[in-house]
């Protein structure tokens, strides 16, 4: 019998589909086990083989918690809404879910050839309106809810409003906006309903609010900063700018202490949870505020070095601060105006890596010092962020290095504050641990002294007060796109209104195209039905709007990462069962949260940190039990393509050459011959080159490349010459991607090889976390292991396992394979597993085994990482289960110890033969058994020996 693994691997994969193999129950008397993939975002292009690794180890790991008697979860969905489709949309004119389901049944095809033991009774669409409609409900529970600093948690916003009902909002200790009047409870009672809205969108957590966002014009939306890469968009690479707008945010800046806690908790990488720390930034310090000269403002900045306050010389404000306008002079108001302009062409993140450029305006305005009263000249620079802190900073050249290299190239005065430290750009490390100089009531004070005497300098004169600050902002949650969830909301008189849910969802309308409109609105801003009427809770068309029953809708979606916050926890139901909740209690109280999340390191600051964010807050509300999504979380690499590249003549677009005739024509040695040849070609004898990227597919194993399938590849290539007879491509390692042309589908892995050896080769290729190369000539290697376990059973007349009784050896190597994949799999060392089948494969093809024993237990072994193999095997030694019921066999220590030695037998230092003896004789009777041996007799031809060493366990040597 022939290892036809294509006909194998498609019967299983039937074989699961129909039976429902991997179904979860949510009532079950085994443990639970919940194993999570980052769900994926259905791109048009299909996976890649670099997309299943992490699939392929949750997936090992969900069919061993199987095989170990737990009741797994282990689903999958789609992540779809998203800026790819909608930008397909723009271009063809179709309508993104068009696009969408397409890819998605791409997918499915893909993901189920591999043969992964996911629960598709659980899946999860986010663009689905049965899923977005929670995704709706969720941010109606976040607008109505607001946080209370003393209870340490979010509470329903009815709580609030009868606390303003009855005291007012003085002594509401609460995280809200910064400027909040303060009121009465009778003030608050005669306030109009609009006014009193107005008031709680100060202290909801889900709020709108003007805000500085990244502005892409060409895509026509706001992007978060993990959406930008080097100052322009990561799709299309477009420019971005900052801007502002009027935006729904998230509150999450209320839960950044949480954040931090929780990081305590949980089971993730070291690296991943300093990422969150970074990210949230705690510093403890004071707020000091500052007054201006000749105006009613004051700045308030923060810092974590009060101690340093007469240190400071100018104060600079971020360009998008909204003091700048206010305060600068007319002489100056040009030159800051420009500089402004040029500022709001750089992103966040670009403004804050760039420590070396140095560019700023003098506003011609003065702060006012809290101590001297000294005027302080008022400066604009862009290395202060409006979003982070106050947007001010009160500037000690002496302290900082960006304000030191600030005030040398605009050479305003560094006063030294510190004792003994010459001010220069190598002495600024020593300053935490030199005393303060030259500042009044600070001289001689260490850093954390002064602060404290600072601080309490500062509250006396009512300028500032001791602060705990946090560089988490709140999260913008508006997009001007078509294709996200729709806000359930709309307008009266300009306040929003939340949709009951029992209407929900709110589904997309229809529009004529997914740009934004001609003045500038939403794509959703061109929708003919897009109003809320109020009497019959419809959706209805835009003419009926009459602002008193029919009232105009959000223009905005969310953002991707709203679906994607909580998917974890619908999964907990099956489809058929979500209803009136997006899981029920018991679902949510068997499953709680995820075990095992395995996903990309790049999801650090974004899609976790809201994750943990909306699971706090529904656990504040009750809605889940648990504080945080997932207990271990782990980083899976990145497998990198082998990418090909050809040499280009710059001075003739169609003439290519070999990377060696390049190599040639640039030394001098072998520069003559390339010469001539590149100049009968290409007319030039002064060519200059560029290379190229060319599909891996048109590429041999002997790195040639086949130019006729070059030439169709795209028009300008049609009528290409070539300088050399054979163009031998360039290899180098680079990130897989379809724009570098070095994309392997796993499609024709599978077709060719199997859906098994896929598995197996993308585990041995190295460490699960570490990025490793993907070489196609190397899948030969477990594709030739797989068809020796087959051997191993199945011969040219059937199978040929027995019920023979397994040998001392048999059962010594399968219990050493025990033990050694138990391991390995509790600590995701995967890549090492693979070579323990090989070498037990091996053994026991030395060994002659044949018994049932020994080879079915085997089986359950090599399951979660070769299915499909292993069903079949299975099935043929006489199961009528799936290999996926079994249990995963037991390890017996006793199967590994020594009962006996083979002694090595010398003669004055010469071994000449072995004698295996038990393990536990004693010395004397290991002396008497080797002297008596006829071996022993032969050896010494009736001479006496002078003396017999025996060492136990290890040797004999006969002397003499």
């Amino acid at each position: 019998m022939q290892y036809h693994f294509n006909d194998i691997e498609a019967k299983w994969q039937k074989y699961w589909a129909e039976n429902q193999t991997f179904k979860a129950s949510n009532n079950s008397e085994k443990p639970k086990y919940y194993v999570l993939d980052m769900f994926p975002y259905p791109s048009g292009a299909g996976l890649h083989v670099g997309h299943p690794l992490g699939y392929i180890a949750s997936d090992i790991y969900a069919r061993y918690k199987r095989h170990k008697g737990f009741n797994v979860l282990h689903p999958q969905g789609y992540d779809s809404f998203g800026l790819p489709a909608e930008q397909y949309a723009i271009q063809t004119g179709q309508h993104p879910a068009i696009t969408t389901e397409t890819n998605i049944k791409t997918y499915r095809r893909q993901l189920d050839k591999i043969g992964f033991s996911f629960d598709w009774s659980r899946e999860v669409r986010t663009s689905n309106p049965e899923y977005y409609k929670w995704t709706q409900w969720i941010f109606i529970q976040l607008f109505e809810s607001w946080y209370n600093n003393e209870s340490d948690k979010a509470e329903e916003i009815a709580t609030l409003v009868a606390k303003f009902s009855t005291e007012g909002n003085a002594n509401v200790n609460a995280v809200c906006d910064d400027a909040v009047a303060i009121f009465s409870a009778e003030e608050w009672n005669a306030f109009d309903a609009k006014k009193q809205q107005e008031i709680l969108l100060q202290y909801r957590l889900t709020y709108l609010a003007e805000t500085e966002v990244n502005w892409c014009p060409a895509l026509g939306t706001v992007l978060a900063n993990d959406e930008i890469v080097n100052g322009v968009s990561e799709r299309g690479g477009h420019p971005v700018v900052r801007k502002k707008m009027t935006q729904w945010s998230m509150r999450i800046s209320a839960y950044a202490e949480r954040l931090l806690q929780g990081l305590d908790t949980i089971d993730w990488t070291d690296s991943l949870k300093e990422s969150q720390r970074n990210w949230i930034g705690k510093s403890v310090g004071a707020s000091v505020t500052f007054n201006v000269n000749n105006h009613e403002e004051v700045i308030e900045v923060f810092t974590t070095r009060p101690d340093t306050i007469f240190g400071v010389s100018f104060m600079t404000l971020a360009p998008e601060h909204e003091l700048v306008q206010k305060i600068t002079t007319p002489e100056q108001k040009e030159e800051v105006e420009a500089y402004i302009q040029a500022t709001a062409k750089r992103s966040e993140r670009e403004r804050m890596a760039d420590v070396k450029t140095i560019s700023g305006a003098f506003t011609g305005a003065y702060a006012e010092h809290p101590f001297s009263k000294e005027p302080i000249p008022i400066w604009i620079g862009d290395y202060v962020l409006a979003g982070y802190g106050t947007g001010a900073v009160m500037a000690v050249p002496c302290g900082d290095q960006r304000d030191y290299d600030f005030a040398k190239y605009f050479n305003i005065e560094i006063p030294n504050i510190f004792e003994g430290v010459d001010i220069s750009e190598e002495a600024y490390a020593a300053k935490d641990n030199v005393k303060i100089a030259n500042s009044d009531f600070l001289n001689g004070m260490n850093y954390k002294k002064a602060s404290k005497r600072a601080i309490y300098e500062l509250e006396q004169l009512g300028q500032g007060q001791g602060k705990t600050n946090y560089r988490l902002r709140d999260a913008v949650f508006s997009r001007q796109r078509y294709w996200g969830e729709p806000f359930p909301v709309y307008y009266v008189n300009g306040m929003p209104q939340m949709i009951d849910k029992a209407h929900l969802p709110i589904t997309l309308p229809e529009v004529e195209k997914y740009l934004p409109t001609e003045t500038g609105e939403p794509p959703l801003g061109r929708a003919d039905v897009w109003a809320w009427d109020t009497t019959t809770n419809t959706v209805v068309s835009n003419d009926k709007i009459d602002n008193t029953t029919i009232h105009p809708l959000e223009l905005n979606t969310m953002p991707g990462w709203a679906g994607s916050s909580w998917y974890f926890f619908s999964y907990m139901e099956e489809k058929a069962k979500r209803g009136e909740d997006f899981a029920s209690e018991e679902a949510l109280k068997y499953w709680e949260n995820v075990d095992l999340y395995i996903g990309g390191s790049e999801h650090a600051t974004g899609h976790l940190l809201y994750s943990r964010f909306w699971t706090k807050f529904l656990k504040d509300r009750a809605f889940v039990g648990v504080d945080e999504p997932f207990k271990k979380l782990i980083n899976q690499g990145m497998i990198l393509g082998t990418s090909a590249f050809i040499y280009r003549v710059n001075e003739r677009r169609d003439v290519f050459l070999s990377c060696q005739t390049v190599e040639d024509f640039n030394n001098p040695e072998k520069n003559e011959e390339a010469a001539k040849r590149i100049l009968e070609v290409s007319g030039t004898n002064t060519p200059t080159f560029s290379k190229i990227h060319v599909d891996v597919s048109f590429v041999n194993s002997s790195d040639e490349l086949d130019v006729s399938k070059f030439r169709d590849w795209r028009p300008e290539f049609k009528n290409a010459k070539f300088i050399d007879d054979k163009i031998v491509v360039l290899r180098e390692v680079e990130k897989m991607s379809k724009s570098k042309y070095n994309v392997v589908n796993p499609d024709a892995i599978c077709e060719q090889y199997g859906a098994d050896s896929l598995r197996l080769y993308e585990m041995f290729l190295g460490p699960l976390e570490q990025a490793k190369p993907w070489n196609t000539a190397g899948i030969t290697g477990v594709h030739g292991f797989l068809k020796k376990l087959w051997k191993l059973y199945v011969d040219d007349n059937g199978l040929k396992v027995n019920d023979a009784t397994a040998t001392k050896d048999n059962l010594k190597t399968l219990h050493k394979t025990i033990k050694k994949v138990e391991e390995d799999i509790e600590n995701f060392s995967f890549n090492t597993s693979v070579s323990t089948f090989m070498i037990a494969v091996n053994e026991l093809t030395a060994q002659k085994c044949t018994s049932k024993e020994v080879l079915e237990p085997l089986l359950v072994l090599v399951s979660p990482y070769a299915p499909h193999i292993a069903e079949e095997l299975y099935s043929q030694l006489g199961n009528e289960d799936s290999i996926a019921t079994a249990a995963f066999p037991k390890f017996e220590a006793s199967h590994l110890v020594e009962s006996s030695k083979n002694y090595p037998i010398s003669f004055n230092g010469k071994m000449r033969f072995t004698l295996e003896l038990p393990m536990d004789m004693p010395k004397d009777e290991i002396e008497k058994t080797v002297m008596a041996h006829e071996k022993t007799i032969a050896q010494l031809d009736g001479r006496t020996p002078k003396k017999v060493i025996v060492v136990p366990g290890k040797i004999v040597n006969i002397v003499g």
